[in-house]
Formats: structure tokens, sequence, C-alpha cells
């Protein structure tokens, strides 16, 4: 073990006063710290315990969403822009409208091109984004992943929702509600990596739990007037259906309409999916859907900025890190706070502003 008296010997020799030292009773392992390869210069820093990020000319990143005009991500556009407030950046928003790839690869070469500060893409195709990522990078430019993921890809990291454990988490409540019978997984868009990973993995935790549920996987489109249609007309001829759920936004918001519609509620049939849409919130507090998983899209937007900003800032030696945003259960006993939540967090206000809450905090 190092002598502690030679430690502060050396760490005075640095250039700080005894009092320094001891004031507030500074160990000696903060002493190590100071005396590292950093220098006098970090010491200092420490002991004054000044901050702040040093300035730079404003860095422009661009965004390559696969449903550009789709509500669910306005929390996540709210989140790039006070990101972008914060770590002095400008954004945009592009890709493709519904879902295709190609346009989305576009967008990645024109962002190429352009010589772009950093790109942040949704990888919705197992295939589709490698070569273009791999020339991002090759050019310095570095490239992050949010709400959707790709094995393979060699993009720096992923921010967004674990996918298939959100599923199973899926597949493990619908067994809870419905036991036993014919059920039914709405998908915007079979085979899409945002997705499909969640279906897969309530397919997988209904196997598991070997009760007798027949899951069918219905696609309704990457638009929400599609998914309204579809759905309606799903339970139109299939009336016989236990269980109404879906894995993407707009299909559940679809489902909880066609549930208040029908009555479907009262006559036992449960229902559930993804995402704070306001439609959905409101069929959860009226009992026509009976829970919506939270995967907080907002953050989706600030943490990537963020990793893209201390990549900047750093010289690409610190930022990339996996973060997975969270899954959580909204309720009807869960559901108000939400309701009654006007902010940029949910996407229901465009106010800047501090949300006061009350009450217990709960998991």
């Amino acid at each position: 073990m190092m002598d502690s008296r030679r430690v502060k010997d050396d760490f005075l020799r640095s250039g700080l006063s005894r009092r320094m030292l001891f004031r507030g009773g500074l160990s000696s392992g903060a002493a190590l710290i100071a005396l590292s390869g950093f220098g006098a210069a970090g010491s200092a820093y420490a002991a004054n315990g000044s901050g702040g990020l040093p300035s730079h000319p404003p860095w422009k990143f661009v965004f390559v969403n696969h449903v550009t005009t789709n509500p669910f991500f306005v929390p996540t556009q709210y989140g790039i822009a006070d990101a972008c407030a914060a770590f002095n950046c400008t954004s945009q928003w592009t890709g493709s409208q519904t879902s295709v790839a190609s346009q989305m690869v576009n967008a990645m070469d024109a962002a190429i091109t352009e010589k772009i500060d950093g790109i942040a893409v949704s990888l919705v195709d197992l295939h589709a984004f490698n070569e273009p990522t791999k020339r991002a990078l090759e050019a310095g430019i570095p490239v992050f992943s949010y709400n959707a993921d790709a094995k393979g890809n060699d993009r720096l990291a992923y921010i967004g929702q674990d996918l298939y454990a959100s599923g199973e988490a899926l597949g493990r409540r619908i067994v809870e509600l419905v036991g036993e019978g014919p059920v039914v997984g709405f998908i915007a868009t079979p085979g899409q990596l945002n997705i499909q990973p969640r279906l897969d993995g309530a397919r997988a935790a209904i196997k598991a739990s070997g009760k007798k549920i027949e899951l069918s996987e219905v696609a309704t489109g990457p638009t929400v007037n599609e998914e309204v249609t579809r759905v309606d007309s799903y339970y139109v001829g299939h009336k016989d259906v236990k269980g109404m759920f879906a894995v993407d936004a707009g299909s559940t918001m679809a489902v909880g309409k066609a549930m208040e519609k029908y009555g479907l509620a009262k006559q036992g049939v449960h229902a559930g999916g993804f995402d704070l849409l306001p439609q959905t919130l409101d069929a959860i507090a009226k009992g026509d859907l009976d829970f919506t998983i939270d995967q907080q899209p907002y953050l989706q937007g600030f943490y990537t900025v963020m990793e893209m900003a201390m990549f900047k800032y750093s010289g690409g030696l610190t930022g990339p890190a996996e973060i997975n945003t969270g899954l959580k259960f909204v309720t009807k006993s869960s559901v108000e706070p939400y309701r009654a939540t006007q902010s940029r967090y949910e996407g229901n206000s465009s106010a800047e502003k501090v949300v006061e809450r009350s009450g217990a905090i709960t998991a």
C-alpha cells in the first residue's frame, strides 16, 4: 500500500496549498487522482470544482428515420432539439415516410457527401445500412443507431429499448390476461427490426408458457389510417378472437379504437400494445386497453445526440455506449399522470418546462 504521508508531500509539491489538501478532508485517493497523468492542472481543476464543456462551432447531426411523420417520434424530435440546445448543435430529421430502406440509404449518402458531424439511423433492415455505415465511419463520421438495431452493423452504439425482451414481456402479459384461445398480434411492417423482434419475443414467451394460445400475425401498414382500417377489418372477420395486441404505436392506437367501437372489453376481450399516443392513453383510462408499454422515445433522441456530442468533444475517446431506454407497463392504475401532464417528454406539448410532481415514486 502506498504511504499516505508521501502522497500528501507529493501532492503539496504539485503546487497546491496544505489548506487545499486538508479542507474538507481530502482523501489520499483523491490525491492519487490529482497526481495522475493529468498533472497539476487536473489537480487544480478537481480542487476548485470548475467545469463546463468547451465551446465549439455548431455541429450538425443527421437523424435518418423510417417513418418521419409518425406521431410516435414527436417526443424523439423534442429530445433531439433539447440536447442540441445543450450541446450547441443543429439537427436534420430525414429518411422515409413509409419505411422504404432505399430512401433512408439515400439520406445517409447525402449526409456522408455533406461531411456531416454525426449520423443517427434507425436500423430497421438487417443488411441495407451496412455499406453506408461502413463508408461513413471510413470518412470519419460517427454512426449511432436508435430505436432499432441490426446485428452485424458496425454502428458505434445502440440507444433504444431491448426490443426482443420487451416482446417477451408482452407475451407473458398476454398469457396472464387471456389464458387460452386465439389472439392476434398487429404489426405495421412485418420483418422490420424496430418491431418484428417484439412479436418474435411475444411468440416465444407464449410458447414457453405451455398455454393453448394461438397467436396470429397481421400486418397493418406504415401509416395511421391504414392501421385503423386493417385492425377494424380484422375484427369484423374474426369475432372469436380473445385478445388483440400490437407491437407499434399506430397499431396500438388502432386496437383501442376497435375495442371501443365494438365494446369488446365488456365482452371479455383483452388488448394492449406499445407507446404513449394520447388516444392510447385515453383508451387505457376508459378500460378499452389493458396496458401499453413505454419505451421513452424522448430519450432515444436526447441520449443519441449526447453520445454523438461526447464523441466529438473527446475526439472519439468517449461517447459510444449501449443504452436501454427502458420498459414500463402503463395500466389504468398508473395512466393518469401521463394524461394529466403536458410536456415535451411525452410529446403532447411543445412547452419547455420543468414538470413538478407530487406523491410517492413507484418503480
